[in-house]
């Protein structure tokens, strides 16, 4: 005779035990430096386009300004992947 459902062995489900170590905490610096490279870097490519000829060392290193903002960006994108 065939068994009923309820007789049947349930599947034991497997569940990790407690860890032990504390979540891990971003150093008190990372998030206002990582805001001022970014906004440093916006700032800075804003002001090239809008206001770059009446600066007169931005006329002097023409593209390389994208390349001063762009880094700031960069670095601000760096330092978001390790915060926690």
């Amino acid at each position: 005779m065939p068994k009923s459902r309820s007789d049947r062995k349930k599947k034991v489900v497997y569940t990790p035990p407690p860890s032990k170590e504390k979540p891990k905490v971003s150093p008190r610096w990372l998030v206002p430096t990582m805001l001022g490279f970014f906004i440093a870097g916006i700032l800075w490519i804003a002001v090239y386009y809008i206001a770059g000829s009446s600066v007169p060392y931005m006329q002097d290193w023409q593209n390389w300004n994208l390349l001063i903002g762009f880094s700031g960006i960069v670095v601000a994108i760096v330092l978001a992947t390790r915060w926690h």
